[in-house]
């Protein structure tokens, strides 16, 4: 069944952002995925996140590859640019548009089938390049457009909805990340909107691959009991590591969080930010001890939600590479193919 277009009237009172547009001008088509679903929560929050940071629509680049994830792109911010790669092969497109045109901010939605089986190879090294883009795992542990069969993130002891047992050890993207260099790390769960907005509003503007681990739960094939991405489950294991938001680059706002409840503290737009200290020891720069700590809380059944580890000293794969600071697209076709002639000097170079 093919996505239908949303009506286009607005209601007056819908707030506007800084380019006077409301949330209605980041939506797209109309879901066509289960009632139910966490992947349109999280389209909703990619929504919201959008509206809020001001990023003008035809500044977006979506990406995807295949599955019900991949259906994603379709249902924000129309007036984007989108390309729907093969399975898996998402990070190879998003980083050859990224090298062509570096203004853009892109989006890639994948799955944990779409990556983490026949597009691992391509993850882990999309991750290493640290190509600027926010990548956004919805991870509901099943292949939901082929009838449930468990996917590579389920966990152990994980049943499906017929009673069969997974008996193969996840993988776990946040971990993995972790283990080849990622420099932004994120977990959160479809239905907290509430702690997914600010860590996908991060990922938009961190200088490097933001790494978004969303537990999303399938609500025909994985929302059952014995299911370890179910809501309830979910619900249940949470803990969120840090409750923070996300605040744009301006003037330094100083305050002293309280290690005891919640300290309340003023942003620049008025609007009012609610801090409370992390755990005892987390320190969301220190790689090893983030993934110690998170062994530590998943053999407890925990699972631990929020930004887990951040590193801005890292460069990109422009900064790595040196690129001209000009978008590719912009570069004259003369300078960009010079012609043959040029090309025999080149080629001598390396005889």
């Amino acid at each position: 069944m093919p996505s239908i277009s949303k009506p286009i009237a607005a209601h007056p009172s819908l707030q506007q952002n800084s380019l006077g547009m409301t949330v209605r001008d980041y939506e797209g088509a109309m879901s066509t995925l289960c009632a139910g679903c966490g992947h349109d929560s999280i389209t909703a929050a990619l929504i919201r996140a959008l509206w809020e940071l001001s990023i003008q629509p035809h500044l977006i680049a979506k990406m995807s590859g295949i599955g019900c994830s991949s259906k994603t792109p379709t249902y924000f911010a129309s007036g984007a640019h989108g390309f729907n790669s093969v399975h898996g092969r998402m990070p190879a497109v998003a980083t050859g548009a990224n090298a062509a045109n570096r203004e853009l901010y892109y989006v890639g939605i994948s799955g944990d089938g779409d990556s983490l089986s026949i597009g691992l190879g391509q993850m882990g090294h999309i991750i290493r390049r640290n190509v600027r883009m926010l990548y956004v795992i919805e991870n509901n542990g099943v292949y939901g457009l082929t009838k449930g069969q468990f996917s590579a993130s389920a966990d152990v002891g994980s049943k499906l909805k017929k009673g069969e047992t997974n008996q193969m050890s996840p993988i776990d993207p946040v971990m993995l990340g972790l283990s080849i260099g990622a420099t932004f790390v994120a977990r959160s769960f479809s239905g907290d909107k509430e702690q997914l907005v600010p860590i996908l509003k991060a990922g938009l503007k961190h200088r490097g691959l933001a790494l978004v681990d969303v537990i999303s739960p399938c609500v025909t094939f994985n929302d059952h009991e014995g299911s370890t991405k179910s809501y309830l489950y979910t619900r249940k294991h949470e803990q969120q590591v840090a409750q923070a938001d996300f605040v744009p680059p301006a003037q330094e706002i100083s305050a002293h969080i309280s290690e005891e409840g919640v300290t309340v503290v003023p942003m620049h737009d008025g609007s009012l930010v609610r801090f409370s200290s992390v755990p005892a020891g987390y320190d969301p720069t220190d790689r090893a001890k983030v993934f110690t700590y998170l062994q530590e809380h998943q053999a407890k059944g925990v699972i631990p939600t929020g930004l887990l580890y951040l590193d801005e000293s890292i460069p990109d794969m422009h900064e790595m590479n040196h690129t001209a600071e000009t978008p590719l697209v912009k570069v004259p076709f003369e300078n960009l193919c010079p012609g043959s002639k040029e090309l025999e000097k080149l080629m001598d170079d390396f005889r």
